[in-house]
C-alpha cells in the first residue's frame, strides 16, 4: 500500500477508472456479441443498423483511451468484412 498522499490519490484514481473502463469494455463486447448474433440470424437490414451502433461504441471506445485506434480498426474492418460476406451468400 502507498504511503506518500499523492501516491494514496493515484491508487483511487486508478481503481475508479478501472471499473469504469472495464464496464465500458463489457458493454462493447456485448454490442459485438449482439451484432454477431445478428449476422448469424442472416437479416442484412438489423444487421447494417448494429454495425453502426457498434462502429460508433468502438470510436468512442479510442475516444476515451479504452482501445488502441489501430486496434479499433481492425475491429471495426473485420465485423464491416462480416457482414459483406453475409451480404453477398444471400
Amino acid at each position: 500500500m502507498p504511503t506518500i498522499k499523492s501516491a494514496k490519490k493515484r491508487l483511487r484514481q486508478n481503481i475508479k477508472h478501472n471499473l469504469r473502463n472495464r464496464s465500458y469494455r463489457a458493454a462493447l463486447k456485448t454490442q459485438m456479441k449482439k451484432f454477431l448474433s445478428v449476422i448469424r440470424e442472416g437479416n442484412a437490414q438489423a444487421a447494417q443498423e448494429e454495425l453502426r451502433l457498434t462502429v460508433k461504441k468502438i470510436d468512442k471506445g479510442v475516444a476515451k483511451n479504452i482501445l488502441h485506434k489501430n486496434t479499433a480498426s481492425r475491429k471495426k474492418s473485420r465485423l464491416t468484412k462480416k457482414l459483406n460476406q453475409m451480404k453477398s451468400a444471400v
